[in-house]
């Protein structure tokens, strides 16, 4: 039952990732500048799906709170600057979108559009900096509790922090191609692909510091399955790259979504069956059993998480399904 908790748990912040993460994307994409009517464009694009993506942070909390309670409190202690500059974004981008369609000047508008810029780096940074917390490691003591956050300021923290950004952009990127009009899409599909190199160099960059950070050595548990992940995340680029320039904005969108769930997927089995590690007591590393609720509150919470999954699974589907064509109502070229 505990490993069936661990893997709802990521199923559910993976999806967030993957879902928010073209929110954050396009976000991103708006310190490009631009008249106002096309940075209007790009965000009556992302309209439709803007909320809802959030539900799946919600909900992924809620699991971490009920299922979780120890890794919970260990999260939030440790690795407090990363989580809160993440929520803070997350409340940046959410305040932004909404509140610069009020005022008429444009000026203003556009400085709500800097707000969306600023809180879209911080979410993807936050959450990029808090998987390789978990990577690398922390300092639990014996008494278990995190020493400090200083964990968090090492130079594999920040590679991976800014490979999280550059996956988000080229994901916001791929997704505008398949939502706007066809001559816009053209355009940003040209930024898509200019957003790839820029990856591939980001994620370079982060697997050789971890290959060099003997914090991520001694962490890891199954360093296959850890060397497998730089591994992946170039092939869905590359696989990302290749469907943009063949204008299949579907296959492309698969592939940069499967570049932002890798990375919760393979870093939860790379951990197993650790899902914190001690730098500082082997004897303090926290265990997915350690870390769990009784059983009889995992049945309990299960009552609760068994029509969860199929709603937002049909929800999703259904805003995918209402809002499948372009905003100029004509329907892309998915596959």
């Amino acid at each position: 039952m505990d490993l069936a908790w661990y893997a709802l748990l990521g199923l559910f912040f993976g999806g967030y990732l993957v879902l928010a993460g073209y929110d954050y994307g396009v976000g991103l994409l708006l310190a490009r500048g631009g008249a106002p009517a096309a940075r209007r464009a790009t965000l009556t694009a992302l309209g439709p799906f803007f909320l809802g993506n959030e539900v799946w942070l919600v909900a992924a909390m809620g699991i971490l709170f009920g299922a979780f309670p120890m890794l919970e409190g260990e999260l939030l202690s440790g690795c407090y600057p990363a989580v809160a500059g993440a929520l803070t974004g997350v409340i940046l981008v959410t305040a932004g979108v909404q509140l610069r369609s009020r005022p008429t000047d444009e000026r203003i508008r556009a400085r709500w559009d800097r707000v969306v810029v600023i809180g879209s780096a911080l979410a993807a940074l936050g959450w990029g900096v808090l998987l390789a917390a978990l990577l690398q490691g922390v300092p639990r003591q014996a008494d278990g509790h995190v020493d400090g956050v200083s964990h968090l300021a090492t130079p594999f923290a920040a590679a991976a922090g800014l490979a999280m950004v550059t996956l988000v952009a080229v994901h916001g990127a791929t997704f505008l191609t398949l939502r706007l009009p066809a001559a816009d899409a053209a355009v940003v599909g040209r930024t898509a692909r200019r957003l790839v190199p820029v990856a591939l160099t980001a994620v370079a960059a982060a697997t050789v510091v971890g290959l060099l950070s003997s914090r991520v050595r001694d962490a890891v548990q199954r360093p296959a399955v850890a060397v497998l992940l730089p591994v992946l995340l170039v092939a869905a680029l590359l696989a990302a790259r290749a469907a943009l320039v063949r204008r299949r904005p579907g296959w492309a969108l698969l592939a940069t979504g499967a570049t932002l769930a890798l990375p919760v997927v393979l870093v939860g089995a790379a951990l197993w069956p650790y899902v914190l590690v001690s730098t500082t007591d082997a004897s303090a590393s926290l265990t997915v059993t350690d870390a769990a609720a009784s059983a009889p509150t995992l049945r309990l919470l299960g009552w609760v998480a068994l029509p969860l999954l199929p709603a937002l699974l049909g929800f999703q589907a259904m805003c995918w399904w209402v809002f499948r064509g372009r905003t100029d109502g004509r329907a892309p070229v998915y596959w």
